[in-house]
């Protein structure tokens, strides 16, 4: 793909060599429909074969990063085995390919970050929320494993047991608690977030370019290594598109009540 392709994301080139990439979906808190998950998936294959760009800088239009998935996108997927397969894939080309980009990438998480977006705002090599912003991987709520990015990269950002916490109750983070126990690397005032990703974008892209390269390329061989655990995470979320537990996790969302999870009244009758 070639960047007038991408229909979802803003592409500005600033000096010296830093790609700058907003996602425009703003009336939606930049919500991944299937276009911009598909653009989100590409694009750092896109970037990796472009000599011009030596830092990519990643950040959202209006008041969120990306509010996570289109609900959508999940309902047509329900008990679709051809649609389950495709959105796998995706999910997992989505991770792969953030990690074997060469160019560093920083994301400037300037408020909510759900679902695809806080894969991408935590696979960055250098992820900078503002003290507005609000993470939460939201898996389990809408009744599905913590698949995405979330086995491979949660246990080596904050430790285990936050990891297990946060994954299994879906609860929010802010941008400065993110930093304290390590899941973003800075948390600055929200009107300095894009002041300090240019910053560190410079930093980068007037550094030595292959040490920095390698360094990230070594660094990434830890997540790598945790692949066959991304992988089974990733299997086990598509097994629960067969659930009626995501159903009821969906309508939750969309309705904003407590979720009524079959399994759970199924396990209170017995």
């Amino acid at each position: 793909m070639n960047y007038s392709d991408y229909q979802h994301i803003l592409f500005e080139r600033r000096e010296p060599g830093i790609l700058w990439m907003t996602l425009n979906r703003p009336e939606v808190l930049n919500a991944a429909d299937r276009r911009l998950h598909t653009e989100l998936v590409e694009i750092w294959k896109t970037i990796n074969q472009d000599p011009t760009v030596h830092v990519a800088v990643i950040t959202g239009a209006g008041r969120a990063f990306s509010a996570g998935g289109d609900l959508k996108l999940v309902e047509d997927a329900y008990q679709n085995y051809d649609e389950i397969l495709r959105i796998l894939d995706e999910a997992r080309d989505l991770v792969y390919n953030i990690l074997h980009c060469q160019k560093p990438i920083i994301s400037a998480i300037n408020g909510p970050a759900v679902g695809a977006g806080l894969v991408v705002a935590l696979l960055a090599d250098i992820s900078i929320a503002a003290e507005g912003a609000r993470l939460a991987d939201g898996h389990v709520r809408m009744g599905v494993a913590a698949g995405d990015h979330a086995a491979i990269v949660w246990p080596l950002l904050c430790g285990m047991a936050k990891a297990k916490y946060y994954l299994m109750t879906s609860d929010f983070v802010s941008g400065r608690e993110a930093e304290r126990i390590g899941l973003v690397s800075l948390c600055v005032p929200d009107e300095e977030l894009l002041e300090k990703a240019m910053s560190v974008a410079t930093t980068l892209a007037t550094g030595p370019r292959h040490a920095i390269r390698f360094t990230k390329r070594a660094l990434n061989q830890w997540l790598l290594q945790a692949g066959p655990i991304f992988d089974h995470s990733l299997a086990l979320e598509m097994l629960n598109f067969f659930s009626p537990d995501m159903m009821a996790g969906v309508e939750a969302i969309r309705s904003k009540t407590p979720p009524r999870y079959p399994s759970s009244a199924a396990s209170d009758q017995s």
